[in-house]
């Protein structure tokens, strides 16, 4: 059996059959996983080094909080540089003054500790293995980073802030923190806003990273094939919820890129829900927010179920008037739109619908090494993933019905569906969901 892959021409060829058939490939993802190449990032980060100039710029990975026992996560801005996920407290330097070309980058991490690794797990010395493993010709322990930061500084008394900027109520940035205390000590030095360009780098995905959110696409649609086989009355929110996330671990991800939201019956019209508790009774509509993670990226989609496996006369009128939003804002994709204009093509056949006031969100958003990932200012560029996701929301009803899939954005209007596989047909949902038996008697 042969893996599938997204080869560069995905971005204008690949048509939507070629998405399908998911299930036949889980087995082969078991034993064959997908990654970056260590020369992706260097290109990365060689790519930033060329637009800062005469510029000094550091991404952080931040630190582990010591009193929470969990998995870290490091900096989405630093991973996408590095590639380095479980380094608390680790550095990127960016040095393009240094008249040693092999310092123009330098990876910082932190000390090694014997004590503190009998805890927390062994990690390499600095040797020509870890650099190899990192594709980083330079790498030094944190204890060194004041000492070349300040040459660098003393070099180009200009600092280039790659982290986002923060509200006045929350705390600044890492890089902006240091680089205000390095202004203080280096006469005539200046601070300068470079948080765009990651911000842009980041949002047009290349072959690789689609390769991997197509991945994750498709394990997220073995957990929702697993939730359509197993929903039933008398089971709960947290059960759907269960059934997602075993799908998803049992087929190569780790865990879910974000909280699952499982809402039956009125808990469906809030937005961010998370109790997942409460039994599902037949005749109410479930509506579930769920996505896999996968080597760092994550999948977004919602689809809302009929829990007895048929949608009430009422349901149905709303689910399409869903459905043909989202197939509109899909249909309005396209590199160089603008999330406006998409946003538009929804709301128009909602709010002609006589339902505008039931939509009360955005219809979309960037995807990728983080949920809601970053977002550049100006239209979307060919490369994206986003999310597609109108909604309509009635309290006083007791449903509500949202339809969300990620979308690769081509040059082509509608570009590629990386969750076609997880159906959303209302007929074709009835069908999933009858007993088999039912199902063979009707062919």
């Amino acid at each position: 059996m042969q893996r599938a892959s997204v080869k560069a021409d995905v971005f204008e060829t690949r048509s939507r059959d070629q998405i399908g058939h998911v299930c036949s490939r889980y087995a082969a993802y078991m034993t064959d996983s997908l990654s970056l190449a260590a020369t992706e990032y260097a290109a990365r980060r060689a790519a930033v080094l060329a637009q800062l100039k005469d510029s000094v710029a550091l991404a952080f990975a931040g630190d582990m909080d010591a009193s929470i026992h969990g998995e870290f996560s490091a900096n989405a801005n630093f991973r996408y540089l590095t590639g380095v996920a479980d380094e608390p407290g680790a550095a990127l330097l960016f040095d393009p003054l240094n008249p040693v070309d092999a310092r123009k980058i330098i990876l910082f991490l932190k000390p090694l500790n014997p004590e503190l690794e009998k805890w927390d797990g062994f990690r390499m010395e600095i040797s020509s293995a870890l650099k190899a493993k990192y594709g980083v010709s330079t790498i030094m322990r944190t204890t060194a980073l004041p000492r070349f930061l300040l040459d660098a500084a003393k070099r180009a008394k200009k600092f280039a802030l790659l982290h986002p900027l923060a509200a006045h109520t929350s705390p600044v940035s890492p890089d902006l923190d240091v680089f205000r205390k390095c202004a203080e000590r280096i006469p005539g030095s200046s601070i300068i806003d470079h948080t765009a360009m990651l911000a842009i780098m980041r949002a047009a995905k290349s072959p690789a990273e689609v390769a991997l959110m197509q991945r994750a696409a498709d394990i997220t649609a073995a957990g929702y094939a697993a939730v359509l086989a197993g929903i039933k009355p008398g089971i709960t929110e947290f059960d759907v919820q269960e059934l997602a996330e075993h799908g998803y671990r049992s087929n190569g991800a780790r865990k879910p890129a974000y909280h699952t939201i499982a809402g039956g019956g009125f808990n469906a019209t809030v937005l961010h829900y998370h109790g997942n508790h409460a039994p599902l009774a037949s005749g109410d509509l479930i509506l579930i927010d769920s996505g896999a993670e996968y080597m760092g990226y994550a999948c977004d989609v919602t689809r809302t179920y009929p829990v007895n496996g048929k949608f009430t006369k009422r349901q149905r009128e709303i689910y399409d008037i869903v459905l043909k939003a989202q197939l509109a804002a899909i249909a309005a994709t396209k590199a160089g739109t603008t999330f406006a204009a998409i946003d538009a093509a929804a709301r128009d056949v909602i709010t002609k619908a006589g339902y505008g006031d039931a939509f009360f969100h955005g219809t979309g958003h960037h995807l990728g090494l983080e949920v809601h990932d970053i977002t550049p200012d100006g239209p979307i560029p060919a490369n994206a993933v986003i999310t597609i996701e109108p909604g309509i929301y009635l309290p006083s009803e007791n449903f509500g019905v949202r339809i969300e899939d990620d979308i690769l954005v081509t040059k082509k209007a509608g570009g590629v569906n990386l969750t076609a596989a997880i159906i959303k047909d209302p007929d074709a949902i009835e069908r999933a969901m009858q007993p088999t038996t039912t199902r063979r008697s009707s062919k």
